[in-house]
């Protein structure tokens, strides 16, 4: 099976890349190679290319940043997508399109599930959004939240780089979710595309967490392996306290149930996943 990965330099196009099957035959893209900006270009691309299956990794992730450059965040986060399944409408081919716990508004007591309605607070989750909305029926929707993989930009490895240099950190403490490890992340896609699956799927590591437990979670996981000198001490604040741009979901858990029965595996605890993470970090140095 021809598969074209979108977002091949990033922290899920990566562990795709590392985590593919056998049965899969991978042409991994980046900015480099096709500018998801250029829409005539990525169409003309994607017809000639022809990949039995599009797995876009790519998006525009900086949430604050999006709040003055929606422009940007929407052609790469929606009207990109919408070029690859005008392209796979074409040639008959799938796409498989990865989107964000951002498009739920936090106001729910409960994880969400893949049917649950959609309020974003951002402009990051609006245009994650409007790409959600493209998909046709038979294309594929998986949802996750808190990516994170070995040499990544991303918390974990900012959290160990600001233990390393400070005494204390405050870390929200009242926005609540689940950590995802991408390897892990990318294992559930392409278990997901060998059964054929179609609609919207979640995907994170088992738990609950906020911002403050993920952190002190880093920080003991962290210092056990000599990644940390020393535990600072981490104040839990309040996102009041803490204002971005951007408006964050206090509550963002995603229901997952219905991924772990198709595939019929064992949802894995986020504190084992990251461990796992910090191991890979301790062999890159």
């Amino acid at each position: 099976m021809n598969i074209l990965i979108t977002g091949a330099n990033g922290q899920l196009g990566g562990a795709l890349e590392r985590t593919a099957p056998g049965w899969a035959m991978i042409n991994a893209i980046d900015v480099d190679d096709c500018d998801l900006t250029d829409v005539p270009m990525l169409r003309a691309r994607l017809t000639v290319e022809a990949p039995d299956v599009i797995i876009n990794a790519a998006a525009y992730t900086a949430v604050d940043r999006a709040e003055s450059d929606e422009d940007l965040a929407r052609a790469i986060n929606s009207d990109a997508v919408a070029a690859m399944v005008a392209a796979m409408a074409e040639t008959g081919g799938k796409v498989v399109h990865v989107s964000t716990d951002f498009v739920f508004d936090g106001e729910a007591s409960a994880a969400y599930a893949p049917s649950s309605a959609r309020n974003p607070l951002s402009a990051y989750g609006r245009t994650k959004a409007e790409g959600e909305d493209h998909l046709r029926p038979e294309d594929l929707l998986v949802r996750t939240a808190w990516v994170y993989e070995a040499g990544g930009a991303n918390f974990v490895r900012t959290m160990i780089r600001l233990m390393n240099e400070r005494d204390e950190l405050a870390v929200v403490a009242d926005q609540i979710g689940a950590p995802t490890w991408a390897t892990g992340l990318a294992r559930t896609i392409w278990a997901l595309v060998e059964k054929g699956a179609t609609g919207t799927f979640h995907h994170c590591d088992d738990g609950v967490a906020s911002w403050h437990e993920f952190a002190v979670a880093i920080a003991e996981e962290a210092h056990a392996l000599g990644l940390v000198a020393n535990i600072p001490v981490i104040r839990a604040i309040t996102a009041a306290e803490y204002p971005t741009p951007a408006r964050r979901p206090a509550f963002s858990l995603l229901d997952c149930s219905a991924t772990r029965a198709l595939l019929g595996d064992t949802p894995v605890p986020w504190r084992e996943n990251l461990r796992l993470m910090l191991k890979e970090e301790v062999k890159l140095g």
